[in-house]
């Protein structure tokens, strides 16, 4: 049964996602800049430095991007304001029973936004962007799909990265080691993906798609750090969408489309099914519980990704049926929206 947050509660996620939208483009230090390249076009917040002109990637263009730096030009809101409607937001959604992030996942999240991470194509992936599907979708979770885990994968596209020519400021790196996160080695001297807190258990991951035959190391220089590169990855972080983390007065990151996360959930459920079977469990529970709801909301969407993994060839289709052979009401649910 797909339970639902108040009317108010959704109406109050999306103020704090619109707040929050705005506030980037209002946060602009000079003039927005539009580039063009390989056919697509991007933003750019253009200022100088002394003598030097700098370009902060702002995003890539599209007709709401555009409205909000026309507004930006217009007028400017008063910030202090504005920070404080976003608090009021935040604390009506903790009131409606949304759920939150502990003082120190939310105070690393609120850093990575702050450095560009997530603005520069950084995507959160995992559990942490299951829980974030609260708000997107209008979903209350229950206990046991909300056990927290002390892991963050973050990732995003190489190519993107090479692309955008900026870089996060202060570096991620410097930013870790603020929240006192040292790097783990790796087989690859020199090289890590992989950031271990030092004083807790929570661990970062930054990951990329594998586009070739090997899974290794990839870099990702817009955020100076490495990656793992693993196969079905594209398919998961195509298109993500915007997300409001409901700490302090909001925190703005990027998530996948729930639809590809759940489709994706079936895929990994297979790949680690003989080595982890609890996290196994986990990946086939929450994409059933979001198939379920997207057949309810969005059953063309939930058609189309489905669709559109089952036509990337056969071990993609195999790695599918496997998972829903342990899940026939998913799988029949499927295949009702499917067709």
């Amino acid at each position: 049964m797909i339970q639902r947050h108040s009317p108010i509660a959704h109406a109050a996620y999306h103020d704090l996602m619109r707040g929050l939208k705005d506030e980037a483009v209002s946060a602009l230090r000079g003039t927005p800049t539009r580039v063009e390249r390989n056919g697509r076009a991007y933003w750019y917040d253009s200022f100088r430095v002394g003598t030097d002109v700098r370009k902060h990637y702002i995003g890539e263009d599209s007709p709401d991007l555009s409205a909000r730096l026309e507004a930006h030009r217009a007028a400017r809101d008063d910030a202090q304001a504005r920070r404080r409607n976003r608090a009021r937001l935040v604390r009506l959604l903790r009131a409606e029973g949304f759920l939150g992030l502990d003082p120190t996942t939310g105070s690393l999240m609120a850093a990575l936004a702050g450095s560009g991470v997530f603005r520069l194509g950084g995507t959160v992936i995992g559990t942490h962007a299951f829980r974030l599907y609260e708000g997107e979708l209008n979903l209350r979770f229950d206990l046991s799909q909300t056990a927290q885990t002390d892991d963050i994968d973050i990732a995003s596209f190489e190519r993107l990265s090479l692309a955008l020519e900026d870089a996060a400021s202060p570096p991620v790196q410097e930013v870790l080691g603020d929240f006192a996160f040292a790097p783990v080695p790796s087989l690859q001297p020199g090289k890590t993906w992989r950031w271990k807190q030092t004083t807790g258990n929570t661990l970062i991951e930054f990951l990329t798609p594998a586009f070739g035959a090997e899974e290794g190391l990839r870099p990702l220089p817009a955020l100076g750090v490495e990656a793992q590169a693993l196969h079905h990855l594209n398919y998961l972080i195509a298109e993500p969408i915007a997300a409001a983390v409901p700490y302090r007065n909001g925190v703005l990151v990027q998530i996948p489309r729930p639809e590809r996360f759940a489709i994706h959930k079936l895929i990994v459920a297979d790949r680690r099914r003989k080595d982890d079977r609890l996290k196994a469990e986990k990946d086939r529970m929450q994409a059933a519980f979001l198939i379920e709801a997207l057949a309810e909301d969005r059953p063309e969407d939930l058609a189309e990704a489905y669709e559109e993994a089952l036509d990337r060839g056969p071990k993609w289709r195999e790695r599918i049926a496997a998972s829903l052979s342990r899940m026939p009401e998913t799988a029949a649910r499927l295949q009702e929206v499917a067709g």
